[in-house]
């Protein structure tokens, strides 16, 4: 097909100075975070719902595959292309510069653009004294809202949940290959798909709305994360009751808004540092608290002491740089560092990952981040808890710490903290996910592959600390984990030994969470790197019959699947 029609079609909708083609000009945005890359024709960047919707119609005219990408922080190659095997155009959307957010019904509700980021909503809710669902601590910068939608990502806060909305304004390619936009907003804003994104975009509908019976957020999780004698996770990416439309979507189709639940800000909080050289200490401290306390805990994060050591090393300048620049303009310098790497290490001269190098050396001239009083229980303990409990909750988990370490004398202890000893103890834990990758870049010449799982455990293990099989354990350079230890939902990296099979590897490792009643991945979606289960291919079908977005996620096809007008056509042809 000659493509020169198709991206004179992109110009005349987006300028030239909004649209990337070539090889160089595209190479970042058709590589994912930390793996995977793909052929596109074309990356656009349209700055307005209408330029969206008009280059979506392209899109569909000539046959164009859609990827639909925000910030680009999926850990599952889930928003780039994948391969060059695909049977037409591949065109990525970027929707990052649409990033308006509407405040609604006092600020309890918020509409949110497909671009716009968490750090950007948490800070038009804060003179609210409301926050988003989720905040900085999992494992990227700057993910969008309408990405953790779409992949039912959890993030750190234990009490909401997966997010979750069933209110949504979105665009997809019907059954007989038409492009419909269908309003489930619960907002009137007109018929068309013209009258509905001019009135969105203008803000000209009612900022009071209407009460819904249709859920904007995950509101029955906190009574799922206490049963903790259930035999199934409290929340994984393919869990059907959490599959509507927008919702796990995983790009099958263009959202154009959503519409979301924000949260109270407690009075008070307090952070407890907890060090135990006995995992079922920790065990007992989750029981407790969700069966008898009546506060749930803000955050429960796990570090292992050997993540605590990479994440100390190798996400060094990653603290420093939000303690420093704040966490505002950390997205843009991550993005323009992707695409200097991208020049660089094409370089011959220049050694591979150059930016990581220097910022890795640059971190030594700094000082210790880590707090004395915290470097001290890296030193004893091998387990580490970090809890933030809010408002009565904070006088339950007092009590309760003192009774198991001071009377019952469980092994281990807690700090409670102070400011500082909670924010480097939150930041050296959201560091951890790229330290990972940092040790593994630098040092791949002598390791081999990183293997990134994000596994959910039943809420009634309580072997939750992994004890690998001779078979697997001998390819495992270091085994590094962490993650919501509430939810019994880890993140677990794997620096493979030099020369090990990392498929062979990965696919020993899931069949052995198979064997636990693990499901997986957590809260990125499917991607190219995991195989959807029957009824996640079922809801991706349905939501996208002719294959025309972000085709071959969870190991699907990626040709595209005859719409009924073609079936008929060539059921006339054959007559």
């Amino acid at each position: 097909m000659q493509t020169t029609p198709i991206i004179d079609a992109f110009t005349r909708v987006l300028g030239e100075s909004n649209l990337a083609v070539g090889t160089r000009q595209t190479e970042h945005y058709r590589k994912g975070w930390r793996s995977g890359e793909g052929e596109a024709l074309a990356v656009l960047f349209p700055h307005t719902l209408m330029q969206y919707w008009e280059v979506l119609k392209v899109c569909v005219e000539y046959n164009c595959i859609i990827i639909m990408q925000a910030a680009k922080t999926g850990l599952t190659e889930g928003s780039t292309p994948s391969g060059s095997d695909y049977d037409r155009p591949v065109v990525v959307i970027n929707t990052l510069a649409m990033d308006d957010i509407v405040l609604v019904n006092d600020g309890t509700q918020v509409l949110s653009f497909p671009g716009a980021t968490l750090f950007k909503l948490e800070k038009a809710l804060k003179p609210l004294g409301r926050a988003p669902h989720s905040v900085i601590g999992s494992s990227c910068l700057g993910a969008s809202i309408v990405g953790g939608v779409a992949n039912n990502s959890g993030g750190a806060l234990v009490k909401r949940g997966p997010a979750y909305t069933e209110l949504s304004l979105f665009a997809q390619v019907d059954k007989n290959g038409e492009l419909k936009l269908v309003n489930h907003l619960g907002i009137d804003l007109g018929d068309t798909p013209e009258e509905i994104i001019g009135n969105l975009s203008s803000g000209n509908f009612p900022k009071s709305l209407r009460e819904t019976s249709m859920k904007a957020s995950a509101s029955d999780y906190e009574h799922i994360v206490r049963d903790v004698n259930a035999d199934t996770p409290s929340r994984f990416n393919a869990d059907p009751t959490r599959l509507y439309e927008a919702s796990g979507c995983a790009g099958k189709i263009a959202v154009f808004a959503v519409r979301l639940d924000t949260f109270e800000v407690p009075n008070k909080e307090q952070t407890f540092y907890i060090g135990t050289n006995d995992a079922s200490v920790l065990t007992r401290i989750r029981r407790d608290i969700l069966t008898q306390c009546k506060n749930v805990p803000e955050v429960g994060e796990y570090l292992h002491r050997e993540m605590f050591d990479i994440a100390d090393v190798y996400g060094k300048d990653t603290i420093i740089s939000i303690q420093r620049l704040g966490t505002d303009s950390l997205p843009k310098m991550f993005a323009l560092k992707g695409r200097m790497d991208a020049v660089l290490n094409k370089l011959p001269l220049l050694p591979s990952y150059l930016s990581d190098r220097l910022m890795q050396f640059g971190s030594k001239f700094f000082s210790d981040q880590i707090p004395s009083s915290i470097r001290t229980y890296r030193d004893k303990y091998e387990h580490h808890l970090i809890l933030k409990m809010s408002d009565g909750g904070i006088e339950e988990v007092k009590t309760l710490l003192a009774k198991l370490f001071n009377e019952e004398k469980l092994d281990g202890d807690f700090i409670t903290c102070n400011e500082e000893e909670a924010s480097k103890a939150f930041l050296l834990r959201f560091a951890a996910a790229g330290a990972a990758v940092r040790y593994q870049t630098l040092h791949h010449k002598q390791v081999g592959d990183i293997l990134a799982l994000d596994i959910a455990l039943r809420r009634n293990d309580d072997l939750w600390v992994e004890n690998l099989p001779e078979h697997i354990a001998k390819h495992v350079e270091k085994p590094l984990y962490y993650g919501h230890f509430f939810c019994h939902v880890f993140h677990q990296d794997y620096i493979l030994k030099k020369g090990s099979d990392a498929k062979k590897v990965k696919a020993d490792m899931l069949a052995l969470l198979d064997s636990r009643g693990a499901k997986y991945p957590a809260e990125h979606n499917v991607g190219h790197l995991y195989e959807a289960e029957s009824n996640l291919q079922k809801f991706y079908k349905d939501l996208d019959p002719t294959n025309t977005f972000n085709p071959g996620i969870g190991k699907m096809e990626k040709h595209k699947r005859n719409c009924s007008c073609c079936l008929q056509l060539h059921a006339k042809r054959a007559l």
